[in-house]
């Protein structure tokens, strides 16, 4: 049997961190294809929701090896085409970069039993909607706040402002 690279387990347990949010808070999502816009998912919601009806949210997601962070917000280095796609002001459909942090050892990812399912460690959320341009061609530093958490209720506040026409 062959193994995956650490880059593409890190890209899958990254999906099912969100698609367990996105479930459990009782939206929809969908992938595009293909991935040429830092759009790796869709999340939608039915009905009127303020002032919007289904309102949707694209986002960009990454996933990064460590152990708990201490700072906040906490430093990620974003590849500067994502930064770009995520910055701009003049989409239709707002979006959002997510970041999933999971521990070193790929064994410490996850606990399971008959009783529960643990994904370890978390999920943060940060708009770049209207953030300056930058000149740098590799990477950009970008800020995630620790209290814009991706889960149930952070993903529905977000669904909820996009519905009232605000931004995440």
């Amino acid at each position: 049997m062959s193994e995956m690279y650490i880059s593409q387990q890190q890209e899958e347990f990254c999906r099912a961190y969100v698609y367990a949010v996105v479930a459990a808070a009782g939206l929809r999502s969908g992938k595009p294809e293909p991935d040429d816009d830092s759009v790796d998912l869709t999340i939608s919601s039915r009905g009127l929701n303020g002032t919007r009806r289904s309102p949707k949210l694209d986002l960009q997601l990454k996933c990064q090896l460590g152990g708990q962070i201490a700072e906040d917000p906490w430093p990620y280095d974003l590849k500067a085409k994502n930064y770009e796609d995520l910055r701009h002001t003049d989409y239709q459909v707002p979006r959002i970069l997510v970041v999933v942090r999971v521990p070193e050892n790929v064994e410490d990812w996850l606990d399971q039993d008959e009783e529960r399912l643990l994904l370890k460690h978390c999920g943060w959320w940060v708009s770049l909607h209207g953030m300056a341009e930058s000149q740098n061609s590799s990477t950009i530093r970008v800020k995630i706040p620790r209290t814009q958490i991706f889960d149930v209720s952070g993903l529905s506040g977000i669904m909820s402002r996009i519905g009232r026409g605000e931004l995440p």
